[in-house]
């Protein structure tokens, strides 16, 4: 056993270890840590500074890729759909009206680990709204459903005027 123990070579054997799948684990047991330890509310306050980083980050990339000083409103729903294919997620439009744009999506970015993660929700609320705010003023984000809330879809609306009638997070453009 051992002579063919030592004839495999650990460079040859196939063990599901990438850059992608690590970081997807990194980002899911750190939120089910935080969900366990603090709680949802204050996981989701964690994971919202990141968000938030990242929707920065993002929306400047994005505007300097397309040499514009702010998206317009098709950009900015081909930006919020191309940002999430880019990094596997499978969003589309389910509706859009002048003041909202109801998308929908198939795969989670974070894999099937985000079951009962919906602190990780958090990440795609704040990259939508601060890009949509930022581009457009303002922007106010509802996680409807979510796979990591065990739902076999997530559907998130973005409101792009101010609704009171609208549950989610508010985000406003940083001029």
């Amino acid at each position: 056993m051992t002579k063919l123990t030592e004839a495999i070579s650990v460079k040859t054997i196939d063990v599901p270890l990438n850059n992608n799948n690590f970081v997807k684990s990194l980002l899911n047991h750190l939120s089910g840590s935080l969900q366990d330890i603090i709680g949802l509310e204050e996981a989701e306050g964690f994971i919202s500074i990141v968000g938030s980083k990242l929707g920065e980050q993002i929306d400047f990339q994005y505007r300097e890729a397309l040499n514009v000083e702010k998206l317009s409103r098709t950009q900015l729903t081909e930006v919020l759909i191309d940002l999430k294919a880019r990094i596997d997620g499978d969003f589309y439009v389910l509706e859009e009206f002048p003041d909202k744009i109801v998308f929908g999506n198939k795969h989670c970015p974070f894999g099937s680990d985000v079951y009962d993660r919906p602190a990780l929700c958090m990440m795609t609320s704040n990259v939508f709204g601060v890009i949509a705010a930022e581009n457009t003023g303002y922007a106010k984000v509802s996680i409807d459903e979510s796979i990591a809330r065990n739902h076999d879809h997530c559907k998130v609306t973005v409101y792009l005027s101010p609704d009171d009638t609208a549950d989610g997070r508010e985000y406003y453009c940083s001029d």
